[in-house]
């Protein structure tokens, strides 16, 4: 009797890959990194706080490098991509921002979302396209209050829906480079960790009656739709809402 020999074992999906993470030091996209690095992959971090990027590269060894940058800076967007050989995914979850009702806030402070968030990511991407390799992803940040406001907060929902399309453009423009968006619910991570306990509790407590799932995500499990994002080739121009069910209800 003939005994069959084991199967050969796949590559990591990221093996000899080239991935880019703006705001890689902490919060979601310190856990795509860590996911990155062991799917194979080489990883470049960015972000504002230089001590937080190196500490982060540190935690997760010799395949990462960092570099500080700032969105909402061109110059120090180009600086940052000056820097980097080649892309093969790109990861932008960077963004500072205040929410709230229109009546309420200052027009700089509503206009903060778009000036972060939705441009920041633009012109990332912008400053990354000579980089992208043929074969590249590029996966943007929105979030599910896009299609779902939790509250008054027109400006910050609008901001979101934008980045959406922005996605959606993106993917025709920069076609056969692939562009998806992922729009995450509520995730009880390192944003929500640095706000107030009653302002979290009481979040958490509507997000658990509102979602399906009774629960606030996790950053693994965003972190694993976005690796979805960069390893399925026939992806592009699309939108994933792990958001535990808050869209639908």
């Amino acid at each position: 009797m003939t005994i069959p020999s084991a199967p050969t074992p796949l590559p990591a999906p990221l093996a000899d890959r080239d991935v880019v993470i703006i705001g890689g030091g902490s919060g979601i996209g310190l856990e795509v990194a860590r996911r990155a690095v062991a799917s194979g992959a080489r990883v470049v971090i960015g972000g504002r706080s230089a001590g937080k990027l190196e500490e982060a590269a540190k935690s997760l060894g010799e395949q990462v490098r960092w570099g500080v940058v700032d969105t909402t800076d061109q110059d120090s967007l180009a600086a940052f991509f000056d820097s980097i050989d080649r892309i093969d995914h790109l990861f932008t979850p960077a963004a500072s921002y205040q929410v709230g009702p229109m009546r309420e806030l200052t027009d700089s402070e509503a206009e903060s979302p778009f000036v972060s968030k939705f441009w920041g990511q633009y012109h990332a991407v912008k400053h990354a396209t000579a980089k992208l390799t043929s074969h590249a992803s590029v996966v943007l940040m929105s979030g599910a209050a896009s299609v779902r406001p939790p509250a008054a907060a027109p400006a910050y929902v609008a901001c979101n829906a934008a980045i959406e399309g922005l996605g959606r453009g993106l993917a025709v423009e920069l076609a056969p480079v692939r562009v998806n968006v992922v729009s995450p619910g509520t995730i009880d991570g390192n944003l929500w960790a640095q706000r107030p306990a009653h302002i979290r509790q009481a979040s958490f407590a509507q997000y658990e009656r509102d979602a399906l799932l009774r629960r606030p995500g996790t950053e693994s499990e965003i972190a694993d739709a976005v690796l979805f994002l960069f390893t399925n080739t026939f992806m592009t121009g699309s939108t994933l809402y792990p958001d535990g069910g808050y869209a639908l209800r």
